[in-house]
């Protein structure tokens, strides 16, 4: 799943592996996926993009966003993007698939749901796309203090649990029930403690928390769950996830312990998160 860190990999990855290549065509849709999100009809995608001289990728939320001259390619959610070298198979199944005049190509393949939409530049409307790209980033220097305190405070968060304040109702695009375990657990804070139970340490502890677990989690290409432009597992280690449960905690040795929760899953040291 493309969370916040993983955004930013694949868009430096894509601007130093496809920045300038040119399309020599696309296949979209070939491989049928319910909740595979297209822009309009993914038979015009071939049409809109052929001939187009690939340009800037930026990773923003849960989303990477290609430029390709006066056309845009937008990736989101639950969508694996992978680079094919000249002398590469290609896979047999996608949903997307460009192929470029040097013969390389990158295909897009969706897990449980993802948006592949292809577009004219102003032609897009979609609400989490528009939030994605206008609130600030907490990887930024305008994802401030000032601006964290504004999220914590606003009306009806005190009753929402610590997992709710991170990955509901895009407060902060990006930041999923992936990269908040790790935040949290950083942050010493149970998932399911409430917001108005916060002490102020707490909310100092989970702002810090935040800036510096994503910013590590970029720095170091991106989750161990998660794989990047080349089918590389991302160098981050995470301390709690599906790889951890089980498994004695890193800091006090207590067993590492999942729930189900909010309809996905909870990762979390009884001990080091009480709540």
């Amino acid at each position: 799943m493309i969370e916040l860190p993983e955004s930013v990999v694949l868009a430096q990855q894509i601007n130093d592996t496809l920045s300038g290549k040119k399309v020599m065509n696309v296949i979209a849709a070939q491989s049928p996926h319910k909740f595979a999100w297209f822009h309009g009809d993914p038979q015009c995608y071939h049409e809109l993009l052929e001939g187009k001289t690939i340009g800037k990728a930026s990773g923003f939320g849960g989303m990477i966003e290609i430029q390709a001259e006066d056309a845009v390619i937008l990736f989101a959610e639950g969508v694996n993007l992978r680079f094919h070298g000249e002398n590469d198979k290609h896979p047999r199944k996608h949903q997307l698939l460009i192929e470029f005049e040097d013969f390389t190509a990158i295909s897009a393949a969706v897990q449980m749901y993802g948006g592949l939409w292809c577009f004219k530049e102003g032609n897009f409307k979609n609400k989490y796309y528009d939030m994605a790209k206008d609130k600030p980033s907490p990887l930024s220097n305008e994802f401030d203090r000032a601006y964290y305190d504004s999220i914590i405070s606003a009306p009806g968060v005190a009753k929402l649990s610590a997992k709710a304040l991170l990955a509901t109702d895009q407060r902060i695009p990006g930041l999923g029930n992936g990269v908040l375990q790790d935040i949290l657990f950083n942050a010493k804070i149970h998932p399911k403690k409430k917001v108005k139970d916060l002490s102020e340490d707490d909310k100092d502890a989970l702002f810090d928390s935040m800036k510096s677990t994503l910013a590590e989690m970029a720095f170091k290409g991106g989750r161990d769950t998660e794989r990047d432009l080349f089918g590389c597992f991302g160098g981050y280690k995470t301390i709690l996830s599906k790889n951890t449960a089980g498994k004695p905690c890193p800091v006090c040795g207590d067993i590492i312990k999942k729930e189900t929760y909010m309809g996905g899953s909870i990762y979390y040291c009884g001990s080091c998160q009480a709540i």
